[in-house]
């Protein structure tokens, strides 16, 4: 059986009617920040499912970090979508993963003129001016950059789970109060799934301290380390929910060690479907990848495998259970 592990914070929950939780919405303010303490422990409940998450939206079908990217990785069946986030320069969230917007929009086009095109340097109003959808394919022509908020209301719309990537927070100063202020402020991103369904909401970066900031002013939002943090180091990110390297040279001792450590693990991006398999049979907790679909026939292959598997080897606890008493 695929063993997990994750790390549980303790947060502070009040208990409701019917035997929910409601979760201690996060402090925004040092002086009123709650304290959580994580430790690592294994997960008590090993039904949650492997994840193929949807790279920048279905980007392999749609133009990335657009609504029509999200929205076609919900017709394509996924269950949790991955997206990048930025500043503009009147410190606005929008959706982009370059630091400029020339690869993926026709902001030269729209502003000839301006010294710079980084999502950092131009207001809300300049990017709201350009299209993001042609240069992938001219059925997209006219799809705007998203807003945070207008891709949070989508996701929620389509019962979506986030992976939210928050891009060079060192370039986006005060990014992590930003974007706890927008998530703290919207009841279903501070509700956490069950242990058998994909985590709700995670906010991850190549910056592990930016994480740690943002862990601070959300603690009862799981977060995640993008990148590989070496073996030795795997002790001092307890905060941590998650370690997603890049899938290359991935090997299944340090996928080991991150689950002993305590974490859980899902690599990027993978898009090719027998490296999909290889790396789940390597132990993973799942992937990103540009192509949902083609990540849950993956899934769905190395599970009838396991299947199949566990049927030919059989169970004696099962033999014992189908056995007549004895008179």
């Amino acid at each position: 059986m695929r063993r997990i592990a994750i790390v549980v914070g303790a947060v502070s929950f009040t208990v409701m009617a019917g035997g929910g939780t409601a979760l201690a919405e996060p402090s925004l303010h040092p002086s009123e920040r709650i304290s959580a303490s994580p430790v690592s422990a294994e997960n008590p409940s090993p039904e949650r499912p492997l994840v193929a998450v949807a790279h920048r939206g279905a980007s392999g079908h749609a133009p990335e970090n657009t609504l029509a990217a999200i929205e076609a990785a919900g017709r394509l069946g996924a269950e949790t979508v991955e997206v990048d986030v930025q500043l503009t320069s009147d410190g606005e969230p929008v959706l982009m993963h370059d630091t400029s917007l020339e690869r993926t929009t026709d902001i030269e086009e729209v502003h000839p003129d301006l010294d710079s095109y980084d999502v950092g340097d131009l207001t809300l109003e300049q990017i709201e001016q350009v299209e993001a959808g042609s240069w992938f394919d001219p059925v997209f022509e006219g799809e705007p950059v998203p807003t945070l908020s207008d891709a949070l209301d989508t996701l929620e719309s389509l019962d979506l789970n986030l992976f939210l990537e928050v891009k060079d927070p060192e370039t986006h100063p005060g990014i992590e109060e930003t974007l706890a202020e927008e998530l703290s402020s919207r009841d279903h991103w501070m509700e956490q799934n069950p242990a058998w369904e994909p985590r709700r909401l995670v906010v991850e970066s190549f910056d592990w301290d930016s994480m740690e900031e943002s862990k601070d002013l959300m603690p009862s939002v799981s977060h995640g380390l993008l990148g590989e943090v070496p073996e030795d180091e795997l002790g001092d990110y307890e905060w941590s929910h998650m370690v997603n390297p890049n899938h290359e040279g991935l090997t299944s001792d340090y996928v080991e060690a991150v689950h002993e450590a305590g974490y859980e693990i899902m690599p990027y991006t993978i898009n090719d479907q027998d490296r999909m398999v290889e790396l789940l049979e390597l132990g993973v907790d799942g992937f990103v990848t540009d192509y949902p679909d083609v990540g849950q026939e993956a899934i769905a292959e190395f599970e009838g495998a396991a299947h199949q598997a566990d049927a030919q080897d059989g169970d004696p606890a099962d033999e014992l259970e189908a056995e007549p008493a004895a008179d």
